[in-house]
């Protein structure tokens, strides 16, 4: 590292450690530009698109360029920003294609959480060229949610005066956004291979199986035939035709030999592989009457988005009576119980088996659930949680093998509907046609972040309609902290990001400001501040 140096944070101090190996001098950089290697129309690229509008969006102004790197470093996407700050970046190599790499350009939050693989903010001086050091910027890397391999990095830079605090969650969390946006394509694309897989397999028993980058459907027959090494096999024949194809004889690793035919699976990265096992290799083929699992659901999203009232929706259209069973209770009655009552109701229940929160279960009754799901004969089991994105282990497997999968929107995505919710909840508290709300405070509740989702609005309809049960609701009916609204000083694109970053951290840390103030990267002195300026109370 730097000698001499005791002021940078250990990992600008590595970083600046590499950046010397690599033989790059402060004085400026070395940029390498690719245009031509750019992917422009790319999954990533794809995924990513409307997240960096809405990033632009909310920062507003001049002042912050929105920046997205490939999986080479390579930059491929450039939002918002001046035309004085895209300049000065420009001509630092900050265009389509530049590759920022430590080696080429130093010590920065793309190069430098490429390196890392996890987020990093460098502050002016903290920059190892000295050109940059005018500069502050907010990197966070994209994993791709099915294969877990790094495909990108997120960025937002900003002269350093702008510079904030929580503009380091900001960027995590439009990292997020488009990894699910990665998670909504692969399932898009899950999907095509699912139907090539079933059409190839109605009414056959021969050998069939698709794949896929971080996909393998493979029916008994091919399970049965081959082994791990055989699927690298067949990767490498379909890569090395460009397209469909077919070999008469292929020796597998069991020394078995087959005839394959293969084409790829339209609108995805999948291959479908028919294959037929030659006589002369003496083996019977391998024939299976095993059951196609039923058609699972799995309804995904926030806490309070209406993921209930969403599953009974489905056993009201289909006419069928509704069973529930909650994960939390497992936590509170222990697994044995909880796997009793789930093995009764699996037994006798002929309706929609509903069992809520999965994603709080333990491993041990996850896969139980997970075989009852895949019994037959058995019920339909519609499973809700938190969105599949953020899933992992058991849980992640349980939602993908729910052949139909519903992410439902936050609330923000819905204000269009807001005055609809409203009045269907004043019908609901029996208040229908004497109390209604008025268009300001209709318009004051749509600028509000409702981190509570449905169960937050529901809670302001009903300590309304508790203190004025017919009439007009302004926004001074409204509660205190509800009444930010047109008439009232606006924020600023940056503070209404700030204001949505902070009040989504204290909502999942329960209210809790030392565990929030850690989960943002903050000090609690920091976090109290931009409480008081942007006024969220809690």
């Amino acid at each position: 590292m730097p000698a001499g140096d005791t002021t940078l944070r250990p990992e600008i101090a590595h970083s600046w450690w590499r950046s010397e190996r690599s033989g790059l001098t402060p004085a400026g950089p070395q940029p390498r530009v690719e245009p031509d290697a750019v992917d422009r129309r790319g999954r990533l690229r794809t995924a990513a698109g409307p997240v960096l509008a809405e990033l632009a969006r909310q920062l507003g102004g001049a002042d912050f360029c929105v920046v997205l790197a490939d999986r080479a470093a390579r930059i491929t996407e450039l939002s918002g920003g001046g035309r004085a700050l895209r300049d000065r970046l420009e001509s630092l190599g900050v265009v389509s294609g530049g590759v920022f790499l430590e080696e080429t350009t130093g010590t920065n939050s793309l190069a430098t959480a490429y390196e890392l693989r996890r987020g990093v903010a460098v502050h002016g001086e903290e920059h190892y060229l000295e050109p940059f050091k005018r500069f502050s910027c907010y990197g966070h890397p994209i994993t791709h949610p099915v294969t877990h391999r790094l495909v990108g990095v997120l960025d937002i830079t900003c002269p350093s005066a702008a510079g904030s605090p929580l503009l380091a969650p900001l960027v995590a969390r439009a990292a997020r956004d488009v990894e699910d946006g990665l998670l909504r394509t692969a399932r898009a694309a899950e999907r095509r291979m699912l139907a090539a897989f079933r059409a190839a397999t109605t009414g056959r028993q021969r050998p069939v199986l698709v794949l896929g980058e971080g996909v393998v459907l493979a029916g008994p027959a091919a399970v049965a035939l081959l082994d791990p090494v055989d699927h690298l096999t067949l990767r490498e024949l379909a890569a090395g035709s460009g397209g469909e194809g077919t070999l008469s004889a292929v020796t597998l690793a069991s020394g078995r030999t087959v005839s394959v035919r293969w084409r790829p699976v339209e609108g995805s990265d999948g291959v479908l592989f028919d294959l037929a096992e030659l006589p002369e290799t003496g083996a019977p083929a391998h024939r299976s009457d095993a059951p196609v699992p039923g058609s699972a659901v799995y309804i995904g999203g926030a806490p309070g988005t209406g993921r209930t009232t969403a599953a009974r929706s489905l056993a009201d259209a289909a006419g069928v009576a509704v069973r529930t069973l909650d994960a939390s209770e497992a936590v509170v009655r222990g697994d044995a119980d909880w796997l009793a009552r789930l093995e009764r109701a699996a037994a006798d229940h002929r309706g929609l088996l509903l069992v809520e929160d999965v994603h709080l279960l333990s491993e041990t009754c996850a896969v139980r659930l997970h075989r009852i799901m895949t019994r037959r004969p058995g019920p339909w089991t519609v499973l809700t949680g938190a969105p599949p994105a953020g899933l992992t282990g058991s849980h992640a497997v349980l939602a993908a093998d729910c052949p139909v999968q519903v992410e439902l929107p936050t609330l923000r995505e819905r204000t269009a509907e807001l005055p609809g919710l409203v009045r269907a909840m004043i019908d609901g508290l029996g208040l229908g046609g004497r109390l209604h709300f008025t268009p300001a405070a209709l318009a004051a509740l749509s600028a509000q972040p409702f981190p509570g989702e449905l169960r937050e609005l529901h809670a302001v309809v009903r300590d309304v309609a508790a203190r004025r049960s017919a009439g007009g609701v302004t926004v001074q009916d409204l509660p205190e902290r509800y009444r930010f609204g047109p008439g009232t000083p606006a924020m600023t694109p940056l503070e209404r990001a700030e204001y949505d970053t902070i009040t989504a951290a204290l909502l999942d840390c329960g209210g809790n400001k030392l565990r929030t103030a850690r989960r943002l990267g903050i000090s609690r002195t920091t976090l109290y501040s931009r409480m008081r300026a942007l006024r969220i109370t809690g």
